[in-house]
C-alpha cells in the first residue's frame, strides 16, 4: 500500500509586524500500515520469539492494518509520559557518529551517564540504572536474514510495548535480585530513550499514545533465551476493536499514532513501557517503526535506544 500523505500548516502567534515572516512549521501526517498480532483465535499463546547463538528467531503472525500516523512537529510539548506515554526532549549527545554508537565500552562510558542526568532532571526520579542497549543500522527484513541476524538488526515493524507489566518485574527483579522486595513498593517505570545517529526519513519510529490503547488490547508474549537466562515477557498489540468518530482521512481514532518528520539527533524521544502507578492515564505505550513510501528508497534508518530502570523514593 503506498503511503499517504497529509500536510497541514500549524497556526502561528505574531509578535509584531517583521519584514520576513518567521518559518511556519509544517506537520506531514502519514497513511501506512501498522502490523498488529494476527490472533488465532484458539485461546493460544503468541507465538514466542527466541533468541540464541546471535539469531532472533520471530515468526508471530500479524496483520497490517492501515492507520493515520499523525507528525508532532511544532506540538511537541503537548505530549508527557505521564498523559500519553511518550515524551519529545531536545538534547544534544556528546556521542555523535555511528562508531560510537557500535562502541559498546563508549556508549556504556560516555553515553549511559549522559542519559542518566538527561532522565533524572525530566523526571525528578531519585535513582537511574541503564540495563540494556541497542543501536540499529541494519536493514528492515533484518529478521528474515537467517542465522546472526542480530548483528544485522534494524527497525522492527511490529506494534509492541518492550515489557508487559510481568515483564518489568523480571526485569528488576533480574538487575536488583536483593532489593527487589523493597523496590516493589515504591513507585518505578521502565523508560526507551530513543534517539536518531542521523536525520530519520526511512523507517520512522512511530509511537502509540498510551490512553488511547486499553489493556484489553495487549497480549503478553514471550523472549526465550539461552537456558543460562531467565525469559522476557512483552506486550504483543491487537488491532483497534472499536470505531472511532474519524480523523479527517476515513480512518477510526482509536489507537492515536505519532511521530517526528525528519526526526534529529538532538531530538530526542522518551518511551515508557511500564509505570507502577496505576493512577496515570498511560502506563506504557506501543511503538513500531512503519513504512513511508516517499522515502523508502533512501539509506538505513541509523538510531540507538537505551533502556533504564527509573526509581523514585
Amino acid at each position: 500500500m503506498a503511503a499517504a500523505v497529509a500536510t497541514t500548516q500549524v497556526p502561528l502567534a505574531l509578535h509584531g509586524l517583521t519584514k520576513e515572516p518567521p518559518q511556519i512549521p509544517r506537520r506531514r501526517d502519514v497513511l501506512t500500515n501498522i502490523n498488529y498480532y494476527k490472533d488465532p483465535g484458539d485461546g493460544s499463546l503468541p507465538m514466542p520469539i527466541v533468541i540464541a547463538d546471535n539469531t532472533v528467531k520471530n515468526e508471530r503472525p500479524h496483520i497490517p492494518q492501515q492507520t493515520i500516523i499523525h507528525d508532532v512537529t511544532g506540538e511537541e510539548d503537548q505530549y508527557t509520559l505521564d498523559n500519553h506515554g511518550f515524551q519529545f526532549l531536545r538534547h544534544e549527545s556528546a556521542t555523535k557518529t555511528l562508531q560510537d554508537f557500535q562502541d559498546e565500552e563508549h556508549v556504556k562510558a560516555e553515553y549511559y551517564p549522559e542519559s542518566i542526568r538527561l532522565l533524572k532532571e525530566v523526571t525528578g526520579a531519585s535513582r537511574i540504572f541503564l540495563f540494556d542497549h541497542k543501536t540499529r543500522c541494519g536493514p528492515s527484513h533484518w529478521h528474515k536474514l537467517g542465522k546472526g541476524n542480530r548483528s544485522s538488526r534494524g527497525p522492527l515493524f511490529r506494534a509492541h510495548v518492550d515489557q508487559s507489566y510481568a515483564g518489568a518485574e523480571f526485569v528488576l527483579r533480574r538487575w536488583f535480585p536483593d532489593e527487589a522486595d523493597e523496590l516493589l513498593k515504591r513507585r518505578y517505570q521502565i523508560i526507551n530513550i530513543w534517539r536518531p545517529i542521523r536525520p530519520v526519513l526511512k523507517d520512522p519510529f512511530g509511537v502509540a499514545d498510551g490512553s488511547s490503547i486499553p489493556d484489553a488490547d495487549l497480549v503478553g508474549a514471550s523472549i526465550i533465551y539461552p537456558a543460562d537466562r531467565d525469559r522476557d515477557e512483552t506486550w504483543t498489540i491487537l488491532p483497534p476493536r472499536r470505531a472511532g468518530t474519524g480523523t479527517g482521512m476515513g480512518m477510526p481514532a482509536h489507537h492515536r499514532w505519532y511521530y517526528k518528520h525528519a526526526q534529529r539527533p538532538d531530538e530526542v524521544l522518551l518511551v515508557k513501557c511500564f509505570d507502577s502507578d496505576e493512577r496515570v492515564p498511560a502506563r506504557r505505550a506501543p511503538h513500531s517503526a512503519f513504512e513511508d513510501r516517499e522515502y523508502e528508497d533512501r539509506e538505513a534508518r541509523e538510531s540507538i535506544e537505551a533502556r533504564a530502570l527509573v526509581f523514585y523514593d
